[in-house]
């Protein structure tokens, strides 16, 4: 059954409260540093506690494929059955409150093509608060586990405006809603076009539905502007290389990827947001030196390639 229209944060809340409780939901501790670059005021969150920095290292890993956290999930992280294809689990080891995974019921590879079952299951929990969903698509896209999973987090990311970071740059692109473009003022491989999911207070019965055809839509048309297609691996239709794509609730953005980190540094899709995450003060000295555009261009796909 579809998740209850107005019940999905209530649910959230109460469960994160539970999940501290308990023990089963593990926060990583973080102090934050902005970082000016290109017009992007970059959102640096550097962990602050050794102990959840080596709990964040012993968090389970895309390398083997033999654990799946998801099947079964942690009943202690359960939000709500979103769909008959996907439910919501809270971010064991999440280092923004109230980090929201949507993950699918049944097996499905993290390098699958997203298909319309996916975007449902996102515009139904974004129909419910503002929040920027997101997806890994792939190890070197920064995708931590095996099983297909987008991701939510609350807006704004910080608390400085805008609510996303990146959005500084998009505020002067100027275009049709049907057409997709690009962003001048980042410096590799992308895709961008509008998308007006509605503020929460004025959606309806019905507009997550049409939300979730558009969306998907226009997921496709970014897959081809920037040249990557669906390829068949085993039966399923995969993505021909590793890409990250960000939804908020009036835009989406995808860029391939080329590798996983710089510099020890690993990068999803929030990095592309404006977010970037550091385990040391050896890392953010890293992002300092090079800059925080300059880590995003080195694991994206240059934009003349």
């Amino acid at each position: 059954m579809p998740i209850q229209p107005g019940t999905l944060w209530p649910a959230i809340l109460r469960q994160t409260e539970h999940a501290l409780r308990c023990g089963a939901l593990r926060p990583i501790e973080t102090t934050q540093v902005l970082i000016e670059e290109g017009g992007v005021s970059f959102l640096i969150r550097q962990v602050s506690s050794l102990t959840r920095k080596e709990e964040a290292r012993q968090a389970p890993k895309l390398d083997a494929g033999t654990f799946n956290p998801f099947l079964p999930y942690d009943p202690d992280l359960f939000v709500a059955d979103i769909s008959d294809t996907h439910v919501a689990l809270l971010n064991k080891f999440n280092v923004i409150d109230h980090h929201l995974l949507i993950v699918t019921r049944s097996f499905k590879s993290q390098e699958t093509l997203l298909d319309l079952t996916d975007f449902a299951a996102l515009a139904s929990c974004m129909a419910e608060f503002d929040g920027l969903g997101f997806y890994n698509g792939g190890v070197e896209a920064g995708a931590s586990q095996l099983h297909k999973h987008l991701q939510i987090v609350p807006l704004p990311l910080g608390e400085s405006a805008p609510s996303v970071p990146v959005e500084s740059v998009l505020e002067s692109v100027c275009m049709d809603d049907a057409i997709v473009g690009t962003v001048a003022g980042l410096p590799f491989r992308h895709a961008f076009a509008h998308l007006e999911l509605a503020p929460v207070a004025s959606r309806h019965d019905g507009h997550a539905a049409h939300a979730a055809h558009a969306a998907f839509d226009c997921y496709l048309a970014l897959l081809e502007a920037v040249g990557l297609r669906a390829i068949e691996v085993n039966g399923e239709l995969h993505v021909s290389a590793p890409y990250n794509l960000l939804v908020a609730p009036r835009w989406i953005l995808l860029v391939p990827r080329s590798s996983e980190r710089v510099e020890g540094i690993s990068v999803n899709a929030l990095g592309f947001a404006g977010s970037l995450f550091v385990r040391d003060a050896a890392q953010m000295e890293i992002i300092t030196k090079l800059g925080p555009m300059t880590v995003l261009r080195r694991v994206a796909v240059c934009a003349d390639e």
